[in-house]
């Protein structure tokens, strides 16, 4: 069938086929980065403080631009203040459960948060499920655009290879109060917690996790593409749940808080989960090619 009659039936014109969106500038996405690792180190920074941080740095930037592209990271300083914007009324907006809760076992609580990734030519969001007692991170997902869809696959993850905690937060983004994300949560009948907006303290472990993927991996391996940082990143993250010690875990590693086990018991656990996993992502390709034959 040709390009034009293909169009025809999908109602859409012919010259979209060839638009490519020009995405940002060189000189934008230097600043990008220079606002990822200032931003990481001191989230406290507002546009006026980034804006000197990057003039005193040497580069040229008004407060608009700077303002633009935090925005276009998906970063706002954290500080305790009282709500400032209205939520999107077509999208309810939960109460935080988790004040003063004690956390004391694993599937107790989980939370989820999406972050900003530098590329060399370019950027990404990476989003994360964790569980709060052992600081495990369950699955995550990158992509090059901020919509619901990979939010709800790292999810979906989470769910199908650890059960359902009793309480799942997050903030008040539109991917996480879409009815896609929220619907999931309802169908298990999980309590569904936010935190305020501007309190990303409430949601401390999974910017913490943040902050040590970063230094700990992003800025050293210095990724290029998106393929790559994803093979780097599921590498990461394996050593960060199985051999990464932690000082508020006593010196453990989040799997062997999570499964209660020693080192030995956890590779053969870990080892289980991923044949589990090549399972029904081989299920899942075969499914997909079924239901196109049909």
């Amino acid at each position: 069938m040709s390009l034009r009659k293909q169009c025809d039936l999908l109602g859409v014109s012919r010259s979209t086929l060839y638009y490519e969106a020009k995405g940002e500038s060189r000189y934008n996405l230097e600043l990008m980065n220079m606002i990822d690792v200032g931003y990481t180190a001191h989230p406290d920074m507002g546009v006026p403080s980034m804006t000197a941080y990057l003039r005193n740095s040497g580069k040229k930037c008004g407060p608009k631009r700077v303002r633009r592209l935090m925005r276009l990271m998906g970063l706002e300083a954290v500080y305790p203040k009282p709500r400032t914007s209205i939520p999107n009324k077509q999208h309810e907006v939960y109460p935080y459960l988790l004040k003063d809760v004690e956390i004391t076992r694993a599937n107790q609580a989980w939370s989820t948060d999406i972050t900003y990734i530098r590329l060399k030519h370019g950027f990404a969001y990476l989003v994360a499920v964790m569980d709060w007692y052992s600081r495990k991170v369950l699955s995550w997902r990158l992509s090059n655009t901020m919509d619901s869809g990979f939010c709800c696959e790292a999810l979906e993850e989470a769910l199908m290879f650890y059960g359902t905690p009793d309480v799942f937060n997050s903030d008040q983004g539109a991917q996480f109060t879409s009815g896609e994300f929220i619907g999931r949560l309802k169908g298990k009948h999980i309590s569904i917690s936010m935190t305020g907006k501007g309190r990303a303290l409430d949601n401390v472990f999974i910017e913490r996790l943040w902050r040590t993927v970063k230094y700990g991996n992003v800025y050293i391996k210095g990724y290029e593409t998106i393929p790559e940082a994803t093979a780097g990143l599921k590498e990461y993250f394996e050593y960060y749940n199985e051999r990464r010690p932690h000082s508020s875990l006593g010196d453990t590693c989040p799997d062997m808080v999570y499964y209660g086990a020693s080192y030995q018991q956890i590779h053969s656990i870990n080892k289980e989960k991923k044949r589990s996993k090549k399972r029904e992502m081989a299920t899942a390709t075969t499914s997909y090619f079924k239901l196109k034959l049909v």
